[in-house]
């Protein structure tokens, strides 16, 4: 499956990653060189937080250092200096996604851009209702007769706000289901998806199953049926090439806390066109041009999304990640990823009484894999190996009605990155080939 169709680059034509490169890598990242219970240590829960290599830490230090002001509302040195970096950061993060400087929305997190398209939505039914705004609003309300459609791999975060899209507007949620090995039932797709379909929401790679879910045919489905789409793209846009255009695109979000950068930072992509007439969802300073003291009217996209005083020093961060990443080559990243992944589903695939979720091994997933360890609960299994100095994830991943589907309530998840050896993957499928036996399992 092609996740993006681009033009061969000379990314493409750089050598595979290895072990040697990663090496170097890993000098980039000072918080990997330490001992954890005694032991070095390997660092696998990236899929929950990435770690930040000194370049970024850096960019953010140093905006704090010499260019600290508030944006767009002074007219002296530092605050020009500021809006100018602000700014700078949000050309270079549209670019890392392939969308245009106006349609990238600064967020605290993917969670967040998710509730804004949610309650942006919902708010378009009312101002249309009552004759405010673009006379497009009516085309984007929502009512009851109206479908939302997501899968049932989805993040709550893609899950929980389109629940609420749907009882404030009365709207009906749907969803894709998928089979036992963790595949979306196209079949039933093409059959969910229709005339009523308003809406269609799904993560591109599943936080949970590692299932790269087919882009381009879901996309398909719903421009047939006339439905906006809306990309999580938390687990896809550190990992692997993308262009939200290429891939069409009404929406996307992503987190910049799992692409190297800090906390409290993420982005909103949309189109100009929806961007422009949509309600706003927070309200206040920075995103108006007039106010009176009965109504206001609001700046168009970005501005009109960003009220308040905004993650100036963590957008700059940010930048500084993307830029890492697209020196390093996502590509590379992506097949580097791809065989840890493999390696690390066919050595847990090998190991009495463990059950690996999603594909197979030898099938395309991205790098991580969450498992059960028959008789021993995920809590204990994070605790063995975090004794051996390995950190992963443990409990539902904020995926409760996947793991029901599943017949789990928990499970152990490692992800990797652009940081991890083979070696790290030998070490935990040592440890987790120790785990039954410890428990008595």
């Amino acid at each position: 499956m092609a996740l993006v169709s681009t033009p061969a680059t000379l990314e493409q034509a750089l050598p595979v990653m290895d072990n040697a490169e990663v090496m170097r890598i890993r000098n980039d990242f000072p918080v990997l060189h330490q001992l954890v219970n005694g032991r070095p240590l390997v660092y696998l829960d990236s899929g929950a937080t990435s770690q930040n290599p000194v370049s970024v830490m850096e960019a953010e230090q140093e905006f704090y250092e010499q260019r600290n002001a508030a944006v767009h509302r002074g007219a002296h040195h530092l605050a020009v200096e500021a809006t100018e970096a602000f700014e700078d950061a949000r050309q270079t993060v549209a670019d890392f996604v392939g969308a245009d400087y106006s349609e990238t929305i600064w967020t605290s997190n993917a969670t967040e851009g998710l509730n804004l398209i949610s309650y942006a939505l919902s708010n378009a039914g009312l101002w249309a209702s009552q004759g405010r705004g673009d006379a497009g609003l009516k085309d984007l309300a929502l009512a009851p007769g109206d479908e939302i459609v997501v899968t049932e791999m989805e993040h709550h975060a893609n899950l929980i706000p389109w629940q609420e899209l749907a009882f404030r507007t009365g709207a009906t949620l749907r969803y894709i289901p998928i089979d036992d090995a963790g595949s979306l039932r196209m079949d039933q797709a093409a059959q969910i998806i229709g005339s009523r379909t308003r809406l269609l929401a799904f993560t591109h790679a599943s936080n949970v199953l590692g299932t790269i879910n087919p882009v381009r045919e879901l996309v398909a489905l719903a421009r047939s049926a006339g439905a906006l789409v809306v990309l999580d793209a938390c687990q896809s846009a550190p990992h692997l090439p993308l262009d939200v255009k290429d891939l069409d695109m009404d929406f996307a979000v992503f987190s910049g806390h799992k692409m190297l950068a800090p906390t409290g930072i993420g982005v909103l992509y949309g189109k100009q066109e929806l961007l422009d007439i949509l309600p706003p969802f927070l309200t206040g300073g920075s995103m108006i041009t007039t106010v009176t003291m009965e109504r206001a009217e609001y700046l168009p996209a970005p501005q009109r999304f960003e009220a308040g005083t905004q993650r100036i020093s963590q957008a700059v961060a940010l930048a500084a990640a993307a830029n890492y990443l697209t020196e390093t080559g996502l590509d590379r990243i992506h097949r580097w990823e791809a065989e840890l992944g493999a390696r690390m589903v066919a050595g847990l695939e090998s190991l009495p009484g463990i059950r690996v979720l999603g594909p197979d091994a030898g099938k395309e997933r991205i790098g991580l894999a969450a498992f059960d360890v028959e008789g021993v609960h995920a809590h204990d299994v994070g605790q063995f190996l975090d004794s051996r100095g390995i950190a992963v994830r443990v409990g539902h991943h904020c995926a409760q009605p996947l793991h029901r589907r599943l017949g789990l309530t928990a499970t152990t998840r490692a992800s990797t990155y652009l940081y991890n050896t083979t070696d790290d993957v030998d070490q935990f499928l040592d440890a987790v080939s120790g785990v039954r036996a410890y428990f008595g399992a």
